[in-house]
């Protein structure tokens, strides 16, 4: 029985699926405890069973998920062989969960107060006024810029920052012991993923709720949670203190996700990414002794045949490995030998792309009664007077907020919106507005990477036959060559050759990506637009997603535009990035001097957003005020400064402000003088520090 002041206990659990004749143990004698107010952090590669375990705790695993061994107890009580109504009284009392997803979760014909309200009358009978007042003080608690108008909005008017914080407004009506977090950021930008967490921290400070918070983002935990436990292939493989684990790992496989994490300022040519070579076995092929064998850089015989117990080196701490006594002691370095620099070489001086003043609208339907008034017609101004330049073998990153333009411009350069003004050139040779009007051979000189390679792949054709159709159909070759070449690029994607046999949905995420990216090579681009084409992933599979990246770019002497709101991930790969705030430029420059000031007001805040990967370095924290306003109706003067943290009055929103140039080659949109910036500017992290302790 958990003890006393004990939210969450998990005690030799071992969660099973049936899958045809088979039953599949998804995860393995695990054990947890939660203690009232604390933030515990559950973290792990997809497909390791951290959504299990949150649903385990939930106590709803699905038609065909069952507890095959040990229980769970929350509020010490054991939910295990509770009916359906029981379970609800238990959600209702002690437990809420906030999926990743907020959309999906929320009723998109009911007005986001409305399902609220229906929540909060679960426990208690509340007069309408009083259910509206008390929602409102949940949405001012959760920081919801405006309340009364979120109320009365629908789920599809509102961004998505703003559904994930009505989520957690739901969930706290609730007032909760425990608050199961299921990836709740990781479909956010990092200004809003930022709110969300200090909102967090704000809950584990009043000690009212305890919380698990599930992810794959090492750089969240860091800052965020008391105690870490890290799950490989359903199996607690090392569980400690926030501090503790981040300053020494104990087990290869935590060593190894926080080498997979980018940070700010890490650069591929300096210091490349180590990542973990191969991925989780399935369930029905796990190894009978150490299940991180096949992929740990420390296996010797041992750990192929027999399996780790789970062990206590030190009070407060568990591992699953042989191999700890010696992690220890400092004798062992669970690290990957280092990864050789990415060479860059130097950029044609001819620009490869050439944007040059682009500007994307999109028309707002007017309503009947609009049109009958005779109201002018409307639209969203998503890109306004974009001009960018990269040449062979080089790397302009975009970074911003969602809303901020960055896909409108990376889709008007492909062709798949129309742009309203401006020109596109690659190697000199200008492209129509329209893709239906661009010829064969301007269609092979450019390619894209989505955000999503679920939506990228037909789910019906097999890898081989993806990667045939641009070979045959953009390039001419014959359908003996085109099979030839399909399967080189398998292999230049690091892919076995067999590959070409399967469907998409015999492959994980990060094998999906890298079919996407083959596909995107297979016609010898002059540009590769990759949008969002890593933000989905595991860190692991992120890093050598990256890494790959960078090989193929190099070695096809393609000019690249990559685009993502982690500034980290952009700083790492770029060679030059560009800041868009609502369809503008805020600051463009050298990938290896956006990290130290001056910089943009805008650019300062997305640094300081970024939660570093380590619990130990210092971060300014700078929050953005409200909402990214609305493209329809733009502000005056500069777009920035209804949030500007260092906003300086009237000449801000009346005066577009100028381009400043430092000597190192950034130019800067802003009124502030850019030895004003400089003084009064810190480095938002003290990541040159804690990269040099690293090293040494």
């Amino acid at each position: 029985m958990a003890g006393k002041h004990t939210v969450l206990k998990i005690e030799n659990l071992t969660v099973a699926y049936r899958s045809g004749d088979k039953v599949l143990e998804a995860v393995r004698d695990f054990d947890l405890e939660i203690g009232a107010g604390q933030v515990y952090g559950l973290v792990g590669e997809s497909g390791s069973g951290k959504t299990t375990l949150a649903n385990a705790v939930m106590g709803y695993l699905g038609r065909d998920g069952f507890v095959k061994a040990g229980d769970v107890h929350v509020g010490g009580q054991s939910i295990g062989g509770l009916s359906e109504a029981e379970l609800r009284g238990v959600w209702a009392r002690d437990l809420a969960h906030v999926p990743q997803n907020p959309f999906t979760a929320l009723n998109p014909s009911l007005r986001v107060g409305d399902q609220v309200v229906e929540v909060l009358q679960v426990n208690e009978t509340l007069k309408e006024t009083m259910a509206r007042q008390r929602v409102l003080a949940l949405f001012k608690r959760v920081r919801l810029s405006d309340p009364e108008r979120v109320f009365s909005s629908f789920p599809h008017q509102i961004s998505g920052g703003m559904q994930q914080r009505v989520m957690i407004a739901m969930a706290l009506s609730k007032q909760p012991s425990l608050l199961v977090l299921d990836e709740p950021t990781t479909a956010l930008d990092v200004t809003t993923q930022a709110a969300v967490l200090d909102l967090v921290r704000e809950l584990s400070a009043e000690k009212t709720t305890s919380v698990l918070y599930v992810t794959h983002n090492l750089s969240v935990v860091a800052g965020l949670t008391d105690r870490v436990a890290v799950i490989y292939a359903g199996e607690l493989v090392e569980d400690a203190p926030t501090v503790s684990l981040y300053r020494q790992p104990l087990h290869p496989y935590t060593r190894g996700l926080l080498d997979s994490v980018p940070r700010l300022g890490q650069r591929k040519d300096v210091k490349p990414l180590q990542g973990i070579a191969g991925q989780i076995p399935a369930l029905d092929e796990l190894p009978q002794a150490c299940i991180f064998a096949p992929r740990c850089p420390l296996a010797i015989d041992l750990c192929w045949e027999e399996r780790p117990a789970l062990e206590a080196p030190i009070p407060g701490r568990k591992v699953r490995c042989h191999r700890w006594p010696e992690i220890l002691a400092g004798e062992l370095n669970a690290s990957r030998q280092a990864v050789a620099p990415i060479v860059v070489e130097a950029y044609a001086s001819q620009p490869l792309l050439a944007v040059k003043d682009i500007e994307v609208a999109y028309p707002v339907r007017r309503s009947l009664l609009q049109a009958l008034r005779g109201a002018p017609a409307k639209e969203v101004s998503a890109v306004r007077g974009v001009s960018l330049q990269a040449g062979r073998r080089e790397t302009i990153g975009i970074v911003g907020e969602s809303g901020s333009g960055k896909s409108s411009l990376a889709r008007a350069v492909v062709g798949l919106v129309e742009r309203k003004a401006g020109d596109v050139a690659i190697n000199g040779i200008a492209l129509p507005a329209d893709l239906k009007s661009r010829s064969m051979e301007t269609l092979t000189l450019l390619q894209m990477i989505f955000q999503n390679p679920e939506e990228a792949l037909n789910p019906y054709l097999r890898v081989g036959e993806s990667l045939r159709r641009p070979l045959r159909r953009l390039l001419g070759l014959s359908a003996e060559a085109a099979d030839a070449r399909a399967k080189e690029l398998l292999e230049m994607v690091r892919l076995p050759i067999n590959y070409v046999q399967r469907l998409p949905s015999q492959l994980s995420g990060g094998e999906k990506q890298r079919v996407a990216m083959a596909r995107a090579f297979a016609s010898h681009p002059a540009l590769l637009i990759a949008d969002e084409a890593v933000s989905a992933l595991d860190v692991s599979v992120q890093a050598a997603i990256l890494n790959l990246l960078a090989q193929l770019q190099i070695e096809h002497e393609s000019a690249m535009l990559f685009i993502a709101h982690d500034i980290a991930v952009v700083g790492y790969l770029a060679d030059q990035i560009a800041v868009m705030y609502l369809g503008e430029l805020m600051q463009t420059g050298p990938a290896e001097d956006i990290f130290t000031p001056p910089y943009h007001p805008y650019t300062e805040a997305l640094l300081s957003a970024v939660p570093p990967p380590d619990p130990d370095v210092g971060q300014e924290k700078i929050r953005l005020p409200g909402e990214v306003p609305s493209a329809v109706d733009l502000p005056g003067g500069c777009p920035f400064h209804t949030r500007c943290p260092r906003f300086l009055g009237d000449v801000c929103v009346e005066q577009t402000p100028p381009w400043q140039e430092t000597n190192d080659g950034r130019r800067i949109f802003c009124h502030i003088p850019i030895k004003d910036l400089e003084t009064n500017q810190l480095p938002v992290l003290r990541f040159g520090e804690v990269q040099r302790e690293a090293d040494e």
